[in-house]
């Protein structure tokens, strides 16, 4: 088991597209006000947030099947259990699991708040740019883990989060203690299981002894081409 402390997370811009996607954009004609708000929203965004994350890895201790037929993998050394058909496809033959979660912090969260009392338009295209700048801290935090991946003659798999297809919210909890995200990113949990501030991000990746597919988009399509030091080395991950 390893522990990978990472304080802060560099995000520099993020495109316009990505923003537009998260507002649903289908093409509609921009307006010259709109573009300039988009811009603005982005530009203030990336001046508020704080990007932080935290990130272990583990070894998988066990890959059984519950009395309940669900099948789940035991990680070694912490209190965490990754259930579902979901995750344990996506894990199918790992060795090791990355675990990660990010934060924008509560300057972003306060912002959402404020705008939402203030302006309803502003805060919706606020919240889009948020959503596009903790995703690319996210995809910097998950090349951390691909990077120790390879240190290791690893290679890994994408970045699966709890909620995706039958990997519970439930699984938040222990994930969260796991990285004492709490007090080392402030990140906490409501009854219902949502994280505040409400842009974080926590997910797992798979660490396996051979790359999982054949054919693999190139470097320059990576979403963590950005912060990649596999690359930089002379290789690639190959993942």
């Amino acid at each position: 088991m390893a522990t990978l402390a990472v304080e802060s997370l560099s995000v520099d811009s993020v495109e316009r597209s990505e923003v537009l996607r998260y507002l649903g954009y289908r093409g509609q004609e921009l307006t010259p006000e709109l573009e300039a708000r988009l811009d603005d929203a982005i530009a203030h965004c990336l001046e508020m947030a704080r990007p932080r994350g935290c990130l272990r890895s583990f070894d998988i201790e066990s890959n059984t099947v519950r009395d309940d037929g669900v099948p789940e993998l035991v990680l070694a050394g912490a209190a965490l259990r990754l259930s579902g058909e979901s995750i344990s496809k996506h894990l199918a033959g790992a060795v090791a699991v990355g675990v990660m979660a990010v934060t924008l912090g509560m300057g972003v969260e306060r912002e959402l708040k404020r705008l939402s009392l203030t302006d309803a338009m502003g805060q919706v295209i606020f919240d889009a740019a948020a959503t596009a700048v903790v995703e690319r801290a996210a995809d910097a935090a998950e090349a951390r883990l691909v990077a120790d991946a390879a240190a290791r003659g690893l290679y890994t798999t994408w970045r699966f989060s709890p909620g995706y297809g039958d990997f519970p919210l439930e699984s938040q909890t222990t994930l969260l203690a796991a990285l004492d995200a709490q007090r080392r990113l402030g990140i906490t949990l409501t009854p219902s299981l949502l994280m505040v501030p409400t842009k974080s991000v926590t997910a797992v990746v798979g660490y396996f002894d051979e790359p999982r597919q054949k054919a693999r988009p190139g470097c320059a399509a990576c979403n963590l081409h950005d912060w990649c030091t596999v690359r930089t080395s002379g290789t690639t991950c190959q993942r």
